[in-house]
């Protein structure tokens, strides 16, 4: 009898590339946009694709929570006002809020360490540096350089290290280390007026805090004699977003509530 005919091989299974959209390989892409007369097609930039990447990454691997404080810096307020003037006179540097609460952030992730770990499968690891992103917008996206050991420096150091780094980021003069292995990341849109927000965590870290707007607002307060009053304090919204996988909710918001009473209770001669 004749043999009989090999059975036809199987069709490969098809598969679909990940892209920035879908970083696992689910194959889910955005629908094609029609450009209509007078619109503006623009390639995503390096940087763009990345970025976008990158936050979609990020929400589809930690479980995003925020939580959020408001901290009153009337305190921080008076002492970086006087010491402004001798500071920038001795350090060439401009004094900002920001030296100031990364300090007190730094002592907070001290204090719960959960808070300044990363993810690597499925183990914890628990930082023994605290380096700190700081996210600088620029007019062709976003980018995150590092200070390193921030644990290690004075309000000075942290000045001259936040305002050297953005700086540089400014002028394009970035070296690859000077924007790798953060443990932790503060971003600042209350530059640009926004009163709170929720931050997206940097991978593999888990969490990140949002500053809002800096400013002046009418608090109820208890006087001398258990009396309520009114009174202008400056104020800001402090946003932690957690990975909830790694991060209880009460481990983030005692370390919110102990960066809040670090910055409201600081010494008169600073941290």
């Amino acid at each position: 009898a004749a043999p009989e005919a090999a059975a036809p091989a199987a069709a490969p299974r098809a598969t679909v590339a990940p892209s920035m959209y879908a970083p696992g390989g689910f194959g889910f892409e955005p629908p094609h946009v029609t450009a209509w007369p007078g619109d503006v097609v623009e390639p995503m930039s390096r940087i763009r694709k990345l970025t976008a990447g990158h936050m979609v990454y990020s929400k589809q691997t930690s479980a995003h929570v925020t939580s959020f404080f408001e901290v009153d810096l009337t305190k921080v307020a008076r002492i970086r006002a006087k010491l402004r003037p001798d500071f920038e006179k001795q350090y060439g540097e401009k004094l900002t809020f920001l030296p100031f609460i990364t300090q007190a952030v730094v002592q907070g992730l001290q204090k719960f360490p959960v808070v300044n770990a990363a993810v690597s499968g499925t183990d914890i690891v628990f930082r023994k540096q605290y380096n700190i992103g700081i996210a600088v917008a620029l007019d062709w996206g976003l980018i995150v350089p590092v200070v390193k050991r921030a644990d290690m420096l004075n309000l000075a150091g942290l000045t001259k290290g936040i305002n050297d780094l953005a700086t540089r980021a400014r002028a394009k003069k970035l070296k690859p280390e000077d924007v790798q292995d953060a443990t932790f990341t503060i971003t600042n849109p209350g530059v640009f007026g926004s009163v709170m927000g929720t931050p997206v965590i940097p991978q593999p870290t888990v969490a990140i805090l949002g500053l809002g707007a800096i400013e002046k607002r009418p608090k109820v307060m208890t006087g001398p004699d258990g009396e309520d009053t009114i009174a202008i304090r400056t104020c800001c919204y402090l946003s932690l977003s957690f990975d909830h996988r790694i991060v209880d909710g009460s481990d983030a918001d005692q370390f919110m509530a102990f960066v809040k009473k670090t910055l409201e209770t600081i010494p008169d001669g600073g941290f």
